[in-house]
């Protein structure tokens, strides 16, 4: 995969931006950039993929959802990822000029992506890769976000149908609120991993 264009647009925005072929290679290097730091993870396929909590938590104080301490649950272990000094995400869509795409059901994925940390990481599989923003955002909303609702077993009808958004009303929607970053936050560092492997949704 190429991303020299995307990757041009996003450092014009303010990212820091670094290319891997391989999952296993962006993992070995968050790995060494992230040591002795509290660490909160948002909910991400692609990380899961990556291996990244069981490499992070070995020299890391790390919250991630997926994995609640004891003695916390989802939203508890949601809320330590707030005040962590480092966050990592990933989007659900990625346009070649720059602009990248979330959907979120609770919340705490994009609030977690914007503010108060030191550093956010984002990790994005190739296949995330659109050429426009108005393909980012129908990638998230009719791509992503079935996939995500089907994998939880949700009964809405984009996860029984897998095949687009109907704008439901059911209490298991996951779509809540869609998040586009125009550039970097202000006043915190961003850095971009791309990575040439297909990774989550």
């Amino acid at each position: 995969m190429d991303f020299t264009k995307v990757k041009e647009a996003l450092e014009k925005k303010g990212y820091t931006v670094r290319c891997f072929d391989t999952a296993a290679a962006a993992t070995a290097y968050l790995d060494s950039a992230i040591d002795g730091k509290v660490v909160g993870f948002g909910d991400s396929e692609s990380m899961i993929a990556m291996g990244l909590y069981h490499a992070l938590a070995r020299h890391n104080e790390v919250y991630d959802p997926k994995h609640p301490r004891e003695g916390l649950d989802f939203y508890a272990t949601a809320r330590q990822c707030l005040t962590a000094d480092i966050f990592l995400t990933s989007v659900n869509g990625l346009a070649e000029t720059g602009e990248m795409v979330n959907i979120d059901g609770t919340g705490n994925r994009v609030a977690g992506s914007l503010f108060g940390h030191e550093k956010v990481y984002f990790v994005i599989g190739q296949n995330k890769l659109v050429p426009t923003l108005d393909e980012a955002c129908f990638r998230a909303r009719n791509i992503a976000a079935p996939l995500n609702a089907a994998r939880h077993g949700y009964r809405t009808p984009c996860a029984i149908r897998q095949d687009r958004c109907y704008d439901c009303r059911s209490p298991q929607r996951i779509c809540s609120a869609q998040t586009i970053y125009w550039k970097k936050m202000n006043h915190m560092e961003m850095e971009v991993l791309l990575i040439g492997e297909d990774l989550g949704f």
